[in-house]
C-alpha cells in the first residue's frame, strides 16, 4: 500500500466468507464477522463445535430425531431435528466446523439482532471464550426502496399496495416463503383449500418450486389457473389476492396485514417483529427450523403451522401439510386479542426504541465503532 493511502480500519466478513481473513491478516487489519442469523444460532455453532473439538463427541450421532439437545444459547432443550442437518451430516460436517471455529478468531461478532429479543442468547455468549458480541439490529430493508415504477415489478407493486389500501386494518393473512420458497402442486392445493376454508382475507405469494434435483430460486407462474383448484380465484376474489413476486417489507408494514405465514428466515423474522405482525411458522431449510423454535418456544411471538418441516431439494419426497393444520394456524394467528399478538406488538415498539439514542443496539454500534477506532490508535 502507498503510505499516503487511507488506513484500513477493519474488515467485516459474512459468517460464511471468513476464509477471506487471510486478506485482512496480510494488511495487519482486525476483522469482524457479521452474522445475518441470530445470536442463538451463533451460540449453537460454537457449542456443537466445542463438543466435537474439546470433548471428542461425534455430533453426527445427534441425527436421531428423538434426541433433545441442551444448547447454552437456548433457554429450552431443542429437538435435534430442528438443528440444521449440516451440523450432523458427515459429508458437510467439516465445512460446518471450519466456519464455526473461525468465529472464535474474529475481533468481534456483529449480529443482526437486538438484546431485548435475544437477551438469553446474547448473555450466554459473554462467557470469556467468545469474541465480543455486538447486537446492532433489527437491520431491515428501508420502506420506500421499491422497484423501478416503469418495470413489471413496479406495476405489480402498485397493484398489490392499492389492493391492501382497500382492506380493513389487520385483516389480511400474508403468505410468503422467501427466496427459495416454492411448493409442488399437492401442497399448493392444500394451502388453497385452507385459505378458502379459513374465510380470512389473504395475500398469497405463490411461486414455482425448484425442479427436482436442483437448488434453484423459484420463478413466477405465467397463469395461476393451472396450479390452483378449479374456480378458486373466482370464489375468493372478494377476500383474496394471489401474486408472484412480493415486496415483503412494504406489505408487512401495511396496516391491513394482520398475520404472516413465513419460512422463518431470520430477515423475515426481524421484519415481522419490526412491524408487529405475528408469524405462523413454516420453515423450509437451513436454520429456519431453529428460528421457528425460537419464535414459538423461546419467545412466544409466533404460532406453529409446522416447526420440523424441511424441504429436500434433491429428492421428490415432499411431506404434505394438511389444509386442516394450515387453516387452524391461520385462524389462531389472526385472532385480534391473542397473547401472541400483544407480545409481538410490544416487541415491535421495543425494536424501534433499540435503534435510537440510548437504545441497546444504538449503544452496541457505538461500542463497535469505539473498538475499531481503538485499533487505529
Amino acid at each position: 500500500m502507498n503510505p499516503d493511502s487511507p488506513r484500513l480500519a477493519a474488515f467485516l466478513f459474512d459468517t460464511f466468507t471468513t476464509g477471506l481473513k487471510d486478506v485482512a491478516n496480510e494488511f495487519g487489519t482486525p476483522w469482524y464477522i457479521f452474522s445475518a442469523a441470530g445470536a442463538a444460532f451463533i451460540g449453537s455453532m460454537l457449542h456443537l463445535t466445542a463438543l466435537h473439538d474439546e470433548q471428542g463427541v461425534d455430533i453426527t450421532e445427534f441425527t436421531n430425531l428423538e434426541d433433545e439437545l441442551e444448547i447454552p444459547s437456548l433457554a429450552n432443550p431443542i429437538p435435534a431435528k430442528l438443528v440444521p442437518s449440516t451440523a450432523f451430516d458427515k459429508y458437510s460436517l467439516t465445512t460446518f466446523l471450519v466456519h464455526a471455529r473461525l468465529l472464535t478468531e474474529a475481533r468481534g461478532i456483529v449480529i443482526n439482532t437486538f438484546l431485548e429479543l435475544e437477551s438469553y442468547a446474547v448473555n450466554s455468549l459473554s462467557d470469556g471464550k467468545t469474541p465480543p458480541v455486538y447486537p446492532v439490529g433489527p437491520i431491515v430493508k428501508h420502506i420506500g426502496d421499491g422497484p423501478d415504477p416503469l418495470s413489471d415489478e413496479g406495476n405489480s407493486y402498485r397493484d398489490i399496495m392499492e389492493w391492501l389500501d382497500d382492506q380493513p386494518p389487520s385483516s389480511v393473512m400474508f403468505l410468503c416463503f422467501g427466496s427459495w420458497g416454492g411448493f409442488k402442486e399437492n401442497q399448493v392445493l392444500e394451502i388453497a383449500f385452507a385459505l378458502e376454508h379459513s374465510g380470512h382475507r389473504f395475500l398469497w405469494s405463490l411461486r414455482k418450486p425448484s425442479p427436482n434435483g436442483k437448488m434453484k430460486s423459484p420463478s413466477d407462474y405465467e397463469n395461476f389457473q393451472g396450479i390452483l383448484p378449479q374456480g378458486f380465484l373466482d370464489r375468493t376474489a372478494k377476500i383474496g389476492k394471489v401474486i408472484g413476486w412480493a415486496p415483503q417489507v412494504e406489505i408487512l408494514s401495511h396496516s391491513a396485514v394482520g398475520g404472516f405465514a413465513s419460512h422463518c428466515g431470520w430477515n423475515s423474522i426481524l421484519e415481522s417483529v419490526r412491524f408487529g405482525v405475528p408469524i405462523a411458522t413454516w420453515p423450509l431449510y437451513a436454520e429456519q427450523q431453529f428460528n421457528a423454535f425460537q419464535m414459538v418456544i423461546e419467545f412466544g411471538l409466533s404460532l406453529e403451522i409446522k416447526m420440523d418441516y424441511r424441504i429436500d431439494f434433491y429428492c421428490d419426497n415432499e411431506i404434505i401439510v394438511s389444509s386442516d393444520d394450515i387453516s387452524k394456524a391461520i385462524k389462531n394467528v389472526m385472532e385480534q386479542d391473542s397473547e401472541v399478538r400483544r407480545k409481538v406488538k410490544e416487541m415491535s415498539r421495543t425494536s424501534e426504541r433499540t435503534l435510537v439514542a440510548g437504545g441497546s443496539s444504538f449503544s452496541s454500534l457505538g461500542r463497535l465503532i469505539d473498538d475499531i477506532m481503538e485499533n487505529m490508535s
